[in-house]
This record gives structure tokens, sequence and C-alpha cells, in this order.
């Protein structure tokens, strides 16, 4: 798995691309969660469940039914004053799933692991991306700060960290010029 903070940098990134009327504390707190949530899995190691289960790490929480699944659920339950099938609930929806689903693509292009279930229920086949650049995260906290985790942040660096900087970038400039150009015509 890549670790919590490189999931949470991708949901920032993706949020910037929402306009401000959108965005609060709560929605990028919520975004950043969905972008974790998929790996409270390893809780099932200690029910025995084993990692090639359907509900074992990387199992159907790595999934894009479970990415949809918590996107609705995400905007019902945080978001109740806004109609789920309006403009505004259905962007909010795709803000979450798309967080969650980003889980998928960090975890599919690690080193480690089994693969990831991406079309669980339906096929509980695990997959890789064919490039694996980015180092697996140890599991727990406590592992997390070692020389594995070191070699984890280094590498999160540079296959997340610089490319959402480029795509908040981008994505900065892209909305000031649609700003100005929209003054202009005023």
């Amino acid at each position: 798995m890549a670790s919590a903070f490189a999931h949470a940098l991708v949901a920032v990134a993706v949020g910037k691309t929402y306009p401000r009327t959108y965005t609060s504390l709560k929605f990028w707190l919520l975004g950043m969660l969905c972008t974790i949530i998929p790996d409270a899995d390893v809780v099932m190691f200690r029910f025995g469940v084993p990692y090639e289960h359907l509900f074992g790490h990387r199992g159907f929480s790595h999934s894009l039914v479970f990415a949809l699944l918590l996107g609705i659920m995400v905007t019902a339950v945080f978001y109740k004053s806004t109609s789920l099938t309006s403009r505004k609930g259905l962007f909010y929806i795709l803000f979450f799933t798309l967080c969650t689903a980003s889980h998928i693509l960090l975890d599919a292009l690690t080193n480690g692991g089994l693969g990831v279930a991406v079309f669980a229920p339906l096929d509980n086949t695990r997959y890789f991306l064919p490039w694996r650049p980015i180092q697996v995260s140890p599991i727990g906290v406590g592992n997390f700060f070692s020389e594995w985790g070191w070699r984890v942040i280094k590498s999160e660096m540079v296959w997340v960290g610089l490319p959402s900087a480029v795509y908040i970038l981008f994505t900065s400039l892209f909305k000031s010029k649609a700003v100005q150009d929209k003054s202009l015509k005023a």
C-alpha cells in the first residue's frame, strides 16, 4: 500500500479541480478520509481473514464498487441538505468516489503485496499495473518510522508528490486564467 500521506495528497490534487463554492474544511477532510479508508481492511488480519479473501487486505474495500458506494454514503451523510441527484450532489459523489478510487491506483503502482481487487465483488482477482515504481508502505504506524518508511517517503515524493504538485499548479493557473478571461469579458 502507499502511505496515508500519499493518499491524502491525491485528495488535495483532485479537489483543486473543484470550484471554491464546493470546497470547505469538511470537503477536504472527507476527501482525505476517503483516500485512506480502504486500508481499514487491515483489521481483518486480527480476525484471521487471509489477505487473498474478498474481505482481506486490498480486497473489496479496494474496489470500484466500494469507491462508488463510499462516495454516495459520504455525500448522503455529510451533505444531507444536498439532493444526491442534483448537480452539486453528483459532483460531491464524484469527488468522494474519485478520492476513494485513487487509493486503488496508488496501491496498484506499489512494488509489494498481492495486488488489488479492482472489480470485487464481481471478480476477486488481484491486479497490479505493469509499472510499479512506488515503494510499498509497511503496515502499522510503528513500522513506518524506520528505514523502510523513509524509503517509502522518498519514493512517494517522486511518484506522487511531484505529479500532484504539477497538477495543482496547472489547475491553479488554469483557474486563474479563466477568472481573468471572465473579468475581461465583463
